[in-house]
């Protein structure tokens, strides 16, 4: 039963990927209009590549609880599985280090989930006052390179829960 779990797992991080090695479309310098929609696209392979990001990380947490024999629970945090399967599971300390670690993949989508989740801020106008004051994006980097590289980390974390739990 956990294998399925593990299959969507590993399909929500195959279409991230196919998303995010979506070819942009060529720049058409000759006409101008194009380049909003070309944005507009860019934006919408991050979000939703970010969104599946997230999804994978729920259905794992999920992938790990069926691994435990816990069928009908689906926990949300890593605080709510180790109430279903206990703090002594190497999951969960896996899972606890992941969290604290600074540039863990898992800290790092829970930037991009905060970041994700609320409307972004109002930027300032440049005037001669606060020509200082406007700068780049505040926020965690959502470059496509670094969502691979989360992207990765992710599945080859699943992969081994699936080869250590598949053993047994």
């Amino acid at each position: 039963m956990a294998s399925q779990w593990y299959s969507l797992v590993s399909q929500k991080l195959f279409l991230a990927k196919t998303l995010l090695e979506t070819p942009e479309p060529p720049a058409d310098s000759s006409n101008p209009v194009h380049a909003p929609v070309r944005k507009l696209q860019k934006e919408a392979v991050t979000q939703g590549s970010i969104e599946l990001l997230l999804r994978a990380r729920r259905l794992l947490l999920v992938m790990i609880a069926r691994f435990y024999q816990k069928r009908s629970e689906e926990p949300s945090s890593v605080a709510e599985l180790a109430s279903l399967i206990g703090e002594q599971a190497p999951e969960t300390g896996q899972l606890r280090a992941l969290e604290q670690a600074a540039g863990s993949w898992w800290n790092y989508l829970d930037q991009l989930e905060s970041a994700q989740s609320r409307p972004p801020a109002a930027r300032k106008t440049v005037n001669a006052e606060n020509i200082i004051a406007v700068s780049a994006e505040a926020g965690p980097d959502r470059s496509a390179q670094v969502l691979a590289k989360t992207l990765n980390a992710m599945k080859t974390f699943a992969d081994n829960l699936e080869e250590q739990h598949g053993e047994w």
